[in-house]
């Protein structure tokens, strides 16, 4: 039950502008049938400057949802207009689930629980490492690298080509987090247990770059977040030099899990079949 709403199968939604590339409408219609729960979810495309009012909107009862997913661009504003943000979301400044309880708007972040529960079911001990290193220091790296501190790893090394942005991250999140430019990525490579790709390099076929991973610790995994495609340049590269590898497509598996069970009472699993089903709409894309 959500603000006492028991006789109205819930309502929940993902938005964004745009917002119809979106496949979590895909993953929790998936669920909601998987496990005969009455629902619905359903993606709603809300601009930059309708934003504020939808949010009023949501909090007064008036659209029906019980709360939803907000994504690009919408993720910062989300959280300053929420009642309840919890811890994660006020460290990020940012918040990608949203939830009515008690009369208020509630708002966390999920997108570090979906990077660390991806790696967890894909490369047990991922987090046993004494270094990590993440390229990129835009929106997405906030998530990850607030996840791999508060996994214990000890020295994170942050490389972005703005320094001054990697420094920022590196203010945000503790003395654990190292700024550094482009021209020192082979130098924190060295022995790293641990390398994600938060930039959008590679995505849809793009442009990548040439990376010498052998510099890794033996055994080192490399992920990136990106899913599409499914193997990156950057993951090819890792794998053909011998190293394990782990996609991005688990992540955004994982990081709907908690909302889901907060609108819908169930707390559902990310399965092979879920992958597939979204692999396939990709594809037919």
């Amino acid at each position: 039950m959500v603000d006492g709403r028991e006789s109205a199968a819930p309502a929940a939604f993902v938005t964004g502008w745009p917002i119809k590339h979106s496949r979590s409408p895909i993953i929790h219609r998936h669920w909601l049938k998987q496990y005969g729960l009455a629902g619905t979810y359903d993606a709603v495309a809300v601009s930059e400057e309708d934003f504020a009012a939808f949010i009023e909107a949501l909090k007064d009862g008036s659209r029906g949802f019980c709360g939803g997913n907000v994504t690009i661009p919408h993720k910062e504003t989300a959280f300053r207009l929420s009642d309840r943000p919890d811890e994660l979301a006020q460290e990020l400044g940012a918040a990608n689930t949203l939830w009515l309880q008690d009369g208020r708007l509630h708002a966390t972040n999920t997108d570090g629980y979906g990077f660390s529960a991806n790696l967890d079911g894909l490369h047990p001990g991922w987090d046993k490492v004494d270094r990590a290193v993440i390229l990129g220091a835009g929106g997405a790296s906030r998530a990850v690298i607030q996840a791999i501190r508060d996994r214990g790893v000890g020295e994170i090394h942050v490389v972005n080509r703005t320094v001054s942005r990697a420094q920022e991250l590196a203010d945000r999140f503790g003395p654990k987090i190292h700024a550094h430019g482009l021209p020192a990525l082979a130098e924190v490579m060295a022995g790293a247990g641990l390398f994600v790709n938060t930039t959008s390099l590679g995505m849809d076929g793009g442009e990548s770059t040439v990376i010498d991973f052998s510099i890794l610790k033996t055994g080192a995994l490399v992920t990136d977040i990106v899913y599409v495609p499914l193997e990156t340049p950057m993951l090819r590269q890792a794998g053909e030099q011998g190293y394990p590898t782990a996609d991005g497509l688990g992540m955004l598996l994982h990081q709907a899990v908690p909302g889901f069970e907060k609108w819908f009472g169930c707390r559902p699993v990310v399965d092979g079949g879920l992958r597939e089903l979204i692999i396939k709409d990709i594809q037919a894309v």
